[in-house]
């Protein structure tokens, strides 16, 4: 699967989707304003809402969104 990522200049978000959101999904904030849904089977990342998204954007930095292996596409 491939990794999708949309940003929402009026709403300042930017969505991280393994897959389209749907209803059955939970939602956890898993860091300061960084909101995970979960497949509620697995238990797994499919989407990512990062909010207020061009406050974090350093662009001399790399954006570090999660440790490594917590959100997996395949």
């Amino acid at each position: 699967k491939n990794l999708t990522f949309r940003y929402d200049p009026t709403g300042d978000i930017l969505y991280v989707d393994v897959c389209s959101p749907y209803a059955d999904q939970e939602s956890e904030e898993i860091g300061d304003e960084i909101i995970a849904r979960l497949n509620p089977t697995s238990g797994e990342i499919e989407n990512l809402e990062i909010l207020f998204f061009s406050k974090r954007w350093n662009q001399s930095l790399p954006l570090q969104l999660l440790r490594k292996g917590a959100f997996n596409p395949s």
